[in-house]
């Protein structure tokens, strides 16, 4: 899988692609119709296959104080975009030039001159140019007079509502994980680097936990939640953590803290991705560090339980 940028020269062997275009934020069922009708017509015209994202996502451009909203960084939508058989992943560098880009620059400029692009498949929603002024409809009309076969795709129903990123997102903000898998084919991962904590876990607790930054992933509920922790080289362990603030612990600080089941060995500085797949409960206060502890044993073993694993 290569990683490209629009603005910057296209390998020779991947003029010509079919290029599935959207924002694929979280890469959910609708998406996944969106990539797999591009590879389907790439393969019947003997085409690559480029999908092609936006980062910063462009609503962070126009709104730049709005909370975190990602629900995947670029490293794992290329991965999702690998493990669905595109050739190379593109990435709109989102900014002024392109905010201010109309419909048919677009298509004229960036998607044949620049990208040389033989179709594009989008969603029936997909919106493009200078002030969202282009559509589906002006996608297909601009395609066919520069040669350029523009397709979309309808919308993917769940329970006869459409699967949106912003579907999902509600659903994480619910403690609902089960829905946002559900639409996202896969647990909500956060991942990152882990970094050393307070060592109150450890030291105080006999917890030991590997502690991650939130960044600009969507804040799910606050809460203690079952998860599978993958590792760099794919290796997977079960567990548990409570993402929030730890309101026992002053100064308050907003992490990812997981406890992963039957691991031993030093996770600092590597990169972890955390599945979020059970919501047991919210995050708490308690009268006392042996309070707190107990609670840990029981939402441990509570997180084995809906794991399917021995207790």
């Amino acid at each position: 899988m290569q990683r490209l940028y629009h603005d910057q020269p296209i390998p020779e062997e991947l003029r010509g692609a079919v290029v599935a275009l959207g924002n694929f934020d979280g890469f959910h069922l609708g998406h996944q119709a969106v990539v797999s009708r591009a590879i389907a017509l790439g393969f019947h015209l003997r085409r690559p296959v480029i999908v092609a994202t936006f980062d910063p996502h462009p609503v962070r451009h126009f709104k730049p104080d709005l909370p975190p909203f990602r629900l995947t960084t670029l490293d794992q939508r290329e991965r999702l975009f690998a493990h669905a058989g595109a050739d190379a992943m593109l990435v709109f560098r989102f900014g002024a030039e392109l905010a201010a880009m109309d419909a048919e620059e677009f298509v004229a400029e960036v998607l044949v001159k620049r990208l040389g692009a033989a179709g594009v498949v989008t969603g029936d929603d997909f919106s493009f140019g200078k002030g969202r002024g282009g559509d589906v409809d002006l996608l297909a009309k601009l395609g066919q007079r520069h040669g350029l076969k523009a397709e979309a795709v309808t919308q993917v129903l769940i329970d006869g509502e459409r699967v949106s990123s912003g579907r999902v997102r509600e659903a994480l903000v619910a403690g609902d994980p089960w829905s946002a898998t559900r639409m996202l084919t896969r647990a909500y991962s956060i991942e990152g680097v882990v970094e050393r904590g307070d060592g109150r876990g450890g030291a105080e607790l006999d917890c030991p936990t590997a502690n991650i930054r939130l960044g600009d992933y969507q804040r799910p509920a606050y809460g203690i939640y079952s998860v599978r922790v993958r590792l760099e080289r794919e290796e997977e362990y079960a567990g548990v953590a409570s993402v929030g603030i730890r309101p026992m612990f002053d100064p308050p600080v907003e992490l990812l803290e997981a406890n992963l089941f039957d691991f031993s060995g030093d996770l600092y500085g590597r990169t972890i991705e955390v599945g979020l797949h059970h919501y047991i409960r919210p995050e708490m206060r308690f009268d006392s560090m042996e309070a707190l502890a107990a609670r840990m044993r029981e939402d441990a073993a509570e997180a084995r339980r809906l794991l399917a694993l021995p207790a």
